[in-house]
């Protein structure tokens, strides 16, 4: 069924008679088709030429255009190659006619018409290139290839770059490509050979598209985006190009592989490269830096091509120009390179797409977005129309009125409507670009009047490291008077001038955190905040000022997700990373964001110690569960998959029981159940208790080992069965065996606090279901009181408390009551691993009433609270009088007193009294009465 060219709009005929001559030469046109004719006749010399050389086949092209246009494309394709040259070219002035008629009825958006070009230009590289691999192979020009390989044109890639990778060709564009050819098919002996090959290949398909004969041309092709193109030749070897991005890439060819794809050739090796290239292009880090290099090219751009000056409708660039067509594309790619690398989603192709995923992300408010939008499509349409007219490669408004009349007679419009609409345009481009990329543009505050910094501080910041470089210390320059202006707001100014002071000495380098700063000036509040607060927290930022990227991406406020939200993200973060060491890497930089957020959540009020303590210790469950399977898999490269029913790694101590600090170790057991298998079956086979002995030693390296991002958490396992002295994984049947019949009476009190965070679900259950059932197991009461009562004292001799801070080590402290409430858990049988439950099991089995639980209880919840600020605060034992009167105030508000010293009476009397109530019932129990 025949779709006629839908006509919803009529470009004006510059020159009427000419138009109406063309329509009278094609009778069999509709009336409306005629007055499309004619007035696209009537404005381009091009066009008109175009129409009277097709004029047979025209009428039956606008009863279906998009039946056509595929017709046109399946011709080429099947073009044999000695009609290649002149082939192509017919297709192209098709295409061309269609697309044109297409786009000034308004039939097609500008979407499709762009499409339409795109397609065609990879097609006619593709049939292109293919023709000329073919005839190097059968002349034996290309080492080891058959025609077998002309499919996928013996390797040769061919990356469309720009606006064709985009699918954005305008009317009268060249063709950006980037040609490489994969190294790998040929032997290593023959590369120069195929090298040669390849080049010849390359210079020949691109003169059959560009060579001007009688029928033509069909694309300008344009090589030099190619790495370093005043020396190399115009086909080079993908891992030759890999180098050069990695060690030499620049900003502006980072940008320019957003819209790069594989367009012809071999498009899996194609995309291979691509994916190889992938951190080149995406930083892991936000790249607020990319501003700056951005603003830089801009401003080349204007001096080169004298863009710049005031806005002047006649002879304006609408691509290069001040409001132009790159002010748009380039603000869009900017705000992709800042944030991509974090958000896989922002990484789109198009400009049009990019800028509506920018505003969903939240990168670019929606109303900028869309009218950025709108104003892309225009600039797009009348670039298309100033290029139809005489098919130049130019983007330039003419400099006549007459040549300004033709374009507004395309656009349907008056040349004084259409100068009034392009000003209103370029204008507003203008202004909501400009102010994005020209740094120091808006007035920098003064610090305020009455505040006189130390000079000696100041001036030594120069001499820091992350200061040293030209442009780091520029970078600073501009942001200093913000950063001392809110410095100067905060209670303290010269103590948080010596914690920002601590801080900028700490850090190694400087470009992108003052990029960052400067392009969100609400993080220096977060930083003076964290710096004049928390020393241990100030100074993990200063070597990991990456996680302030965390704080932009928008939901760094939001609730809590949850260990189950958080193990499903990682997982899916590891899963798109292949290399090992770069998935251990990614975890750590992950693992330190969340951290990170749940620090400055504690520190700013958001959550309270208790809330705290479970989100790391949710967090570090999941970081073990995600990272476990990583491990496994690269473990069973060598050695083969799990034997039996692998491993399930059960969480000991504050990790079992759900709540750790920011600095806790993670006491875990490995368990593993080998079922009947003796050996693995991999290459390099292992006995099953050889295979979880190494598999455990490779699991604690990917959690502890320093690496370039850190380690994850250090990891204890002496609470497995036989401490130091056991193996460092335990069979299940062993495990089972131990506990019931070797396990000592401390172990059993482990026990009850043990919780598996990782590994084999039905292990999990097999280990739950048998914790549960051992500890409803009766206990001879009197033995294990006694025990207790021993251990107690062991503890207090081996840990004196460091001080009234040190909450946890101690009489009366974390322990202390930590240890009667597993002492409770389990002579109840009560299998909850916190410490109220244990307290509770205290309290049935008649070591407590309810009301010395419930003291204990809030005699706990405090000694937390001040460990928990404390380890944030400082990483270790907390001084009152050294940690600064931003570390005390977190300290009161963390324990909701307003007063340090009275927190500290109250400390002591939490400690007395939980102390005396414990002694009391180990007094009892050294007696005898209990």
């Amino acid at each position: 069924m025949s779709q006629f060219l839908a006509i919803h709009r009529l470009p004006r005929a510059f020159d009427a008679a000419l138009g109406d001559e063309t329509r009278a030469a094609l009778p069999d046109l509709t009336a409306e088709q005629g007055d499309l004719i004619a007035g696209t006749a009537g404005s381009s010399p091009y066009l008109k030429g175009l129409i009277d050389q097709e004029r047979d086949w025209l009428p039956q092209a606008l009863s279906d255009p998009d039946r056509a246009l595929a017709d046109v494309m399946e011709a080429a394709r099947m073009l044999p190659a000695d009609q290649l040259k002149p082939g192509l070219r017919l297709a192209k002035r098709r295409v061309a006619l269609l697309t044109a008629l297409a786009d000034l009825a308004g039939a097609w958006p500008l979407e499709k018409v762009t499409r339409a070009l795109t397609e065609f230009g990879a097609l006619a590289a593709d049939v292109a290139a293919k023709a000329e691999i073919a005839t190097l192979i059968r002349r034996g020009k290309l080492p080891g290839m058959s025609e077998d390989d002309v499919q996928s044109a013996a390797g040769m890639v061919i990356l469309a770059m720009g606006k064709m990778g985009a699918y954005e060709l305008n009317y009268s564009s060249d063709i950006d490509l980037i040609v490489l050819f994969d190294e790998t098919r040929f032997d290593p002996d023959d590369f120069y050979d195929a090298r040669q090959g390849m080049v010849r290949a390359t210079r020949n398909f691109c003169a059959t598209l560009s060579d001007k004969t009688a029928d033509g041309y069909v694309f300008r092709t344009d090589l030099r985006l190619r790495p370093d193109p005043a020396v190399t030749p115009v086909c080079m070897a993908m891992e030759a190009a890999e180098r050069y991005y990695e060690s030499l890439g620049r900003t502006w060819e980072r940008a320019a592989y957003i819209k790069a794809r594989p367009c012809a050739g071999d498009l899996a090796a194609g995309q291979r490269f691509l994916d190889a290239l992938r951190p080149f292009v995406w930083r892991r880090h936000l790249d607020f830096a990319a501003i700056q290099d951005a603003h830089d090219m801009r401003l080349r751009i204007r001096e080169n091509k004298g863009t710049g000056g005031s806005l002047s409708i006649p002879g304006h660039d609408m691509k290069l120009g001040q409001g132009g067509i790159r002010e748009i594309e380039f603000f869009t790619q900017t705000r992709q390179l800042i944030a991509g690398g974090r958000d896989p989603d922002l990484r789109v192709r198009g400009t049009v797409p990019g800028l509506a995923t920018l505003a969903a992300k939240g990168w670019v408010p929606e109303d900028v977005a869309d009218k950025l939008t709108d104003h892309y499509r225009t600039h797009r349409e009348v670039e298309h129309r100033i290029q139809m007219v005489h098919d130049s490669q130019t983007h330039k408004i003419p400099q006549s009125q007459d040549g300004i009349e033709r374009i507004a007679c395309l656009m349907g419009l008056s040349s004084a409507e259409l100068t009034a609409d392009l000003t209103r345009r370029l204008s507003e481009v203008h202004e909501l670009t400009e102010g994005f990329f020209a740094p120091g543009a808006s007035p920098r505050p003064a610090p305020a009047q009455d505040v006189e910094f130390d000079k000696r501080v100041l001036a030594r910041w120069p001499t820091y490291p992350a200061l040293r470089s030209q442009r780091g210390a520029r970078i600073f320059e501009r942001l200093r008077p913000e950063l001392l202006s809110r410095l100067a707001r905060t209670a303290k100014p010269d103590e948080a001038l010596l914690a920002l002071d601590g801080f900028l000495a700490g850090l190694p380098a400087g470009v992108q955190l003052f990029s960052l700063f400067e392009a969100n000036p609400q993080l220096i509040d977060l930083l003076v905040d964290i710096v004049g607060t928390s020393h241990a927290l100030a100074t993990h930022l200063s070597h990991n000022a990456a996680v302030f990227d965390a704080v932009i991406g928008g939901s760094f406020f939001d609730d809590w997700p949850g260990q189950a939200a958080l193990q499903a993200d990682l997982t899916k973060v590891l899963s798109e990373e292949s290399d090992y060491e770069s998935q251990l890497d990614l975890a750590r930089r992950w693992c330190r964001e969340w951290n990170f957020r749940i620090g400055v959540h504690h520190l700013r009020g958001l959550i309270d110690g208790a809330q705290a303590g479970q989100q790391y210790a949710e967090l570090a469950q999941a970081v073990i569960a995600a990272v476990l399977p990583c491990v496994a898999q690269q473990f069973a490269r060598k050695h083969g998959p799990a034997p039996g029913r692998g491993a399930a790694v059960l969480g000991m101590g504050s990790l079992g029981a759900g709540r750790i600090n920011s600095q806790s170790d993670l006491d875990m057991i490995v368990i593993y159940d080998p079922q009947d298998h003796e050996m693995s079956d991999g290459p390099r086979p292992l006995a099953t208790r050889t295979y979880y002995a190494r598999f455990t030693q490779a699991l604690i390296t990917a959690l502890s080992a320093p690496m370039s991002q850190g380690r994850l958490y250090e990891v204890d396992m002496r609470l497995r069965p036989s401490g130091n002295q056991g193996p460092v994984a335990t069979s299940w049947t062993s495990f089972t065996n131990y506990q019931q019949n070797e396990a000592w009476v401390w172990e059993h009190l482990a026990l009850t606090r043990a919780h598996v965070v990782a590994g084999d679900a039905g292990l999990a259950k097999d280990i739950e279901n048998f914790r549960a059932e051992f500890l409803a197991r009766p206990r001879d009461r009197s033995k294990v009181l006694g025990e207790v009562a021993e251990m107690r004292a062991r503890l207090a001799a081996a840990k004196a408390p460091a001080g009234i801070w040190d909450a946890k080590n101690g009489p009366g402290r974390m322990m202390d009551i930590e240890l009667l409430a597993e002492t409770g858990a389990l002579l109840s049988g009560v299998p909850h691993r916190d410490v109220a439950s244990g307290l509770d099991g205290a309290v049935a089995a008649g070591l407590l009433d309810v009301a010395q639980a419930r003291t204990l209880k809030d005699c706990y919840d405090l000694c937390w609270s001040v460990q928990c600020a404390a380890r944030l605060l400082s990483g270790k034992a907390i001084e009152a009088d050294k940690i600064g009167e931003g570390g005390a105030a977190f300290l009161c508000r963390a324990t909701g007193f307003d007063q340090v010293d009275r927190l500290q009476a109250a400390l002591q009397d939490s400690y007395s009294t939980a102390a005396a109530l414990i002694g009391g019932v180990v007094t009892e129990i050294e007696d005898g009465t209990q």
